[in-house]
């Protein structure tokens, strides 16, 4: 399913104009992107979170030039499904 998909969906259940929609969707998405760039993590209770995580440094290799780098540490977003979530798609 595309954001297209998604909005002409909600669009369609609620009866809602699809521009009004597509605003609110495009919003949800900015406010959740800029929340996990300030580190801050979004709770969705029975859906699931948006959460930021560490990856630690570790050493990588090259192996056609025979090198070896050190990727530094960094963060990463991720999404952590809520249980009644998980049970649902199951």
């Amino acid at each position: 399913m595309t954001k297209a998909d998604l909005v002409n969906e909600i669009a369609k259940s609620t009866g809602i104009e699809r521009t009004a929609v597509i605003e609110t969707v495009e919003k949800f998405m900015e406010v959740v992107k800029d929340s996990l760039a300030n580190g801050e993590n979004v709770y969705l209770r029975g859906f699931g979170s948006f959460i930021v995580k560490v990856r630690k440094e570790k050493t990588a290799r090259n192996i056609s030039k025979e090198t070896t780098i050190i990727i530094p540490e960094h963060k990463i977003p991720a999404f952590k499904p809520a249980k009644v979530f998980l049970e649902e798609v199951k």
